[in-house]
């Protein structure tokens, strides 16, 4: 069976609708991530002067041999510097542990510990297998409506615009990154999970894993006072 390859239209009206629906392709598909910017324009903060709040939220960003990744420990050294300078009072992390052999939130939780922040102030999360359950599982499952979310700086307008949306009072910091070929994944990767970000917000799917409510949170904020 032979394939037919396009063809470029021989008319010029043929040529200006192909033009036509190519730029509308392209203003459609932006579209999430123009989203993703004007939503956020006032929400994205330093470690400086990021606004103080009782509860930080780490997202997930993988392992390395058991350990967080650079760019994890990059996101869980700021939070430990928030911590230190009484900004935030409990760190609650997010991440998936939905194999026996991956856990993402007791490995943020030892670097933590390691890094100055008490065991009593983290709070466990193992069902945030992406940016939106994290952010309906923070609100339903935790309690929190309102939080500091630390990512790094491609990925967190989509965190604060979810959790907005999941309603959660929401303040980000973006932590650089060195520009290696996984920071140009990862920004790449925005564009298109933009798209779906948009969706996750219009239609508020339910997460992966909701279960019962956890009193972690309320506990860690007690303990502390």
């Amino acid at each position: 069976m032979r394939i037919r390859r396009p063809r470029w239209p021989r008319t010029r009206a043929g040529q200006r609708r192909l033009v036509q629906a190519v730029m509308a392709g392209c203003v459609l598909a932006l579209l999430p991530v123009t989203w993703l910017y004007v939503s956020t324009a006032d929400r994205l903060r330093t470690t400086a002067d990021v606004p103080r709040a009782d509860v930080a939220v780490v997202f997930g960003a993988g392992l390395w041999q058991g350990e967080p990744s650079p760019y994890l420990a990059h996101r869980l050294d700021a939070a430990a510097k928030l911590y230190r300078a009484g900004r935030i009072k409990v760190v609650l992390v997010t991440g998936d542990n939905s194999r026996e052999d991956y856990d993402e939130p007791d490995a943020m939780r030892a670097y933590l510990t390691r890094h100055g922040v008490p065991d009593a102030r983290i709070v466990s999360d193992y069902a945030g297998f992406d940016t939106w359950d994290s952010c309906v599982r923070a609100r339903k499952i935790f309690g929190v409506d309102r939080a500091v979310l630390i990512s790094q700086d491609f990925h967190i307008r989509r965190a604060v615009a979810l959790c907005e949306a999941a309603g959660v009072d929401s303040y980000g910091v973006g932590v650089a990154a060195k520009h290696d070929v996984t920071w140009y994944y990862g920004g790449t990767r925005e564009v298109f999970a933009a798209g779906k970000a948009a969706l996750d917000a219009v239609f508020r799917p339910d997460p992966r894993f909701l279960g019962p409510k956890e009193p972690g949170v309320a506990r860690a904020l007690a303990a502390g006072r």
